[in-house]
């Protein structure tokens, strides 16, 4: 609490809990999100079905000056499920893949983990746009980027999900096997939230980063 008031942070509620797990906790706050930086609690908590994340560690600082937010996410096995994820993973196919995401191209993904606190986040954003339609000096404070491994033709699918959901992007990054990390470096968000460890690793050190241990890709890293 302290601390909270010497970095003058707008924070009113705090739960104490000598120690218990905070998650199951979450409902009664309307809480979307619990980060963490140990990892099997994060885990369990995901078994459990709470939307949860494992911070990585970073060496980076952040700029004092830079008074935008920027927030990058994974598409697959983070905003939506990992029903596409698991076309590939069986299969190992990739253009079994793009003809399965053509075939279902109309039909939306169902939410993932991380579709709560998008919606969300959204509804500042469109704040934000309206604010920036009103004044043009205006610049706007909350950015959402997606950055996937999806590629034409795989992106109509991706696009009609959000697009049912009314959630726009600010940047959109069909990746298409180009490192992540490479796109982070030039975006520069403040978070970035991935379900695959393999594209955190190379990105945390520069980039704050949270691994979503959701999905069939994490499941089969576990075993």
């Amino acid at each position: 609490m302290d601390a909270v008031k010497h970095y003058e942070l707008d924070i009113s509620r705090s739960f104490f809990l000598a120690g218990a797990l905070p998650y199951p906790y979450m409902k009664s706050v309307n809480a979307v999100l619990y980060l963490s930086t140990n990892k099997l609690e994060v885990e369990t908590a995901v078994d459990l079905g709470f939307p949860a994340g494992h911070v990585l560690p970073c060496r980076s600082l952040p700029v004092d000056k830079d008074k935008q937010l920027r927030i990058a996410f994974d598409f697959d096995g983070v905003i939506v499920d990992d029903e596409a994820e698991q076309v590939y993973d069986s299969s190992k196919n990739l253009d079994m893949f793009h003809e399965h995401e053509r075939i279902n191209r109309e039909k939306p993904l169902q939410s993932g983990p991380l579709m709560p606190l998008l919606k969300h986040i959204s509804q500042f954003q469109k704040l934000e746009r309206q604010k920036a339609q009103d004044d043009a000096a205006y610049t706007q404070m909350v950015r959402i980027a997606v950055v996937t491994a999806r590629n034409a033709p795989s992106h109509e699918r991706l696009i009609n999900t959000l697009a049912s959901l009314e959630i726009d992007t600010d940047e959109l990054f069909l990746t298409g096997g180009i490192e992540k990390n490479k796109i982070l470096e030039v975006l520069k968000p403040h978070i970035f939230f991935d379900d695959q460890i393999g594209h955190l690793t190379p990105a945390s050190d520069s980039t704050p980063s949270v691994h979503i241990p959701f999905g069939v890709k994490n499941r089969r890293d576990a075993i």
